[in-house]
């Protein structure tokens, strides 16, 4: 797996061929270090200006067992076009002038100010990656949530009932990123990851609401972006997972109450057709994931946990695949049915 890593680009290696001057490049650092997803996403400028539009097998050509002088019909395969949309996410910052001037170090006063900003910009894109979607919100872009929330569905097949019935559910998912399976997208022409523009000192406008006015220093973060799935074999989905029922207790090949995590788990990683078509990552809540250790370390006495030390991070991997946690899994879901 550790094969693909030169043809499966992150954040920063897309930032690094796009901005030779090291800006955006130094932002994708500062945004890998509070998001693990970006440790892992693959990024691919779309092919449209607003997006992306992928081609998606939806059924495969039936073969024929042929007899001495009998013919066979020609036969195709079967294909749908999809579009997936970016969204622009953007934010300004603004600081006093004389403010920024008092400790001498007005770049190093910003940066402090610009960090929440990134922070929030990180946050929101992660919780879109999850949750978005267009239908209830047109400028973002549908994340994994919407897509895989339906046990009838087509790619019903790769969702995984965890059993829980009530409203504070959670799940688990298994990502396998890769150009030919799930990645991230910026429009084309665009450069990769969160730009930060200095707009310098500006006059502020109705700063004390009484159309008051002040010298300061504007900053323009910006970021489109959006997500593709080119096959969906390649994302499974282990909802309905009850956080309440979660137990600790092991007899008999079961928990007492509620999901078995490591099972649901292995089931997980025998949907992709491949796991050494991309990287393959699972993500999780840090309950969901502190439940899973307690839970291995309940039912097994050698745990099939391991901890590496991966890029300077601390990195906790199942069987080989590494465990992201992700902040905004932590969201109560409702049962998907």
């Amino acid at each position: 797996m550790a094969t693909l890593a030169a043809t499966n680009p992150t954040l920063l290696d897309l930032a690094t061929r796009t901005d030779p001057n090291g800006q955006i490049a130094a932002i994708a650092e500062i945004l890998n270090e509070t998001n693990e997803i970006l440790d892992d996403m693959t990024w691919v400028e779309g092919n449209l200006a607003t997006g992306h539009q992928s081609t998606v097998r939806t059924g495969l050509p039936a073969p024929t067992w042929r007899k001495m002088y009998g013919g066979v019909q020609p036969t195709k395969s079967t294909t749908a076009k999809v579009v997936d949309t970016c969204g622009m996410l953007e934010a300004y910052a603004e600081v006093d002038k004389a403010l920024a001037k008092l400790n001498d170090n007005t770049a190093a006063f910003r940066l402090s100010e610009a960090r929440p900003h990134i922070e929030g910009m990180n946050q929101e894109l992660v919780e879109t990656l999850i949750f978005g979607n267009e239908n209830t919100e047109p400028e973002a872009f549908t994340g994994l949530s919407p897509r895989f929330n339906d046990l009838s569905a087509e790619n019903a097949d790769n969702i995984i009932d965890g059993g829980g019935t009530g409203t504070d559910n959670a799940s688990i998912w298994l990502v396998v990123w890769g150009p030919n399976t799930i990645h991230g997208i910026v429009p084309k022409g665009s450069k990769g990851g969160l730009e930060v523009e200095d707009l310098g000192e500006v006059t502020i406008e109705n700063v004390d609401g009484n159309d008051g006015r002040m010298q300061g220093y504007r900053t323009h973060f910006k970021w489109d972006t959006g997500l593709t799935v080119p096959d969906w074999r390649y994302v499974v989905r282990i909802c309905n997972i009850d956080k309440s029922l979660l137990s600790l207790v092991y007899t008999s090949g079961a928990f007492s109450s509620g999901a078995h995590l490591p099972n649901l788990m292995f089931q997980a990683l025998e949907l992709p057709p491949s796991l050494t078509s991309g990287r393959p990552v699972f993500y999780m809540s840090r309950t969901v994931r502190t439940k899973l250790r307690q839970q291995l370390a309940a039912a097994v006495q050698n745990s099939t946990l391991q901890v590496e030390n991966v890029g300077g991070r601390r990195t906790v991997h199942f069987d080989e695949i590494p465990i992201r946690r992700c902040d905004a899994l932590s969201a109560d879901e409702a049962r998907v049915t």
